[in-house]
């Protein structure tokens, strides 16, 4: 069984009974450690095989104590270490097989050597290749093309993407559901890059700082400020149209 640090996913989980729970269950569990955790990036480690929630004969994900568990244990491995997909579902599996593995590092293979690869300044982000971000937003490659022409999706040097552009090619597929199509976004994502724009200029000063701990108190500040937009822009619309999210 894995470890759950005290006050991370498992304690969530305790308050839930220990019953099955539904990913709207889930999401309300995470988001007091994860708190920018979507229904959409629950669904992609799925796809990714990280876990496996049994489904009711109506198709409805019901996820045990464990799969929340070992949720939490990877958004915290990709938050913290800035592991890949693919060495944590390694790690965890191999853990969960009971074999003592030690956390595993980001590096470069040498001569039968791993060589460290030194921590830049500001850590990079966990990336999804091509063909992984087709898989899970369930697109082929003319709609991505489509969706990259209105700028909706940004591929990063070397084609590869960061990890939060799977939640945002599944949340664009999920509107094309409705007739809301990628045309239509660009006013959506004008809007999201004025924002951008707005925290990174309270954050610019920090970032330029010459104490290493000042600049990463600036990434705090900017995953602070980040929330609240995105916590004010969601009660904006939900005021403009008379209606209040779950």
């Amino acid at each position: 069984m894995l470890q759950t640090p005290r006050g991370g996913a498992g304690h969530g989980t305790a308050a839930a009974d220990g019953g099955p729970m539904s990913i709207g269950t889930v999401l309300n569990v995470l988001r007091d450690e994860f708190p920018e955790v979507t229904i959409s990036k629950i669904r992609f480690l799925e796809a990714e095989g990280l876990i496996e929630p049994q489904r009711t004969p109506s198709g409805y994900r019901k996820f045990s104590p464990q799969d929340v568990e070992r949720l939490g244990h990877v958004l915290r491995m990709q938050r913290d270490h800035y592991l890949p997909l693919k060495v944590i579902r390694e790690h965890l599996d191999a853990v969960e097989r009971g074999e003592a593995v030690p956390l595993p590092t980001v590096g470069r293979q040498r001569d039968g050597e791993t060589t460290v690869l030194e921590a830049p300044d500001a850590p990079t982000a966990a990336r999804i290749g091509r063909a992984e971000l087709l898989a899970a937003a369930g697109i082929d490659e003319p709609v991505l093309v489509e969706w990259e022409s209105y700028g909706l999706l940004v591929p990063l040097e070397g084609g590869v993407y960061d990890a939060e552009a799977a939640t945002v090619a599944t949340l664009v597929a999920e509107l094309g559901r409705f007739g809301i199509e990628p045309r239509h976004l660009r006013v959506m994502k004008a809007a999201a890059d004025r924002e951008a724009g707005l925290v990174d200029q309270v954050v610019a000063p920090l970032k330029r700082h010459r104490n290493p701990q000042t600049r990463a108190h600036a990434e705090a500040r900017t995953k602070e400020l980040a929330g609240l937009t995105v916590k004010l822009h969601a009660a904006l619309v939900q005021t403009a149209l008379g209606v209040r999210l779950p």
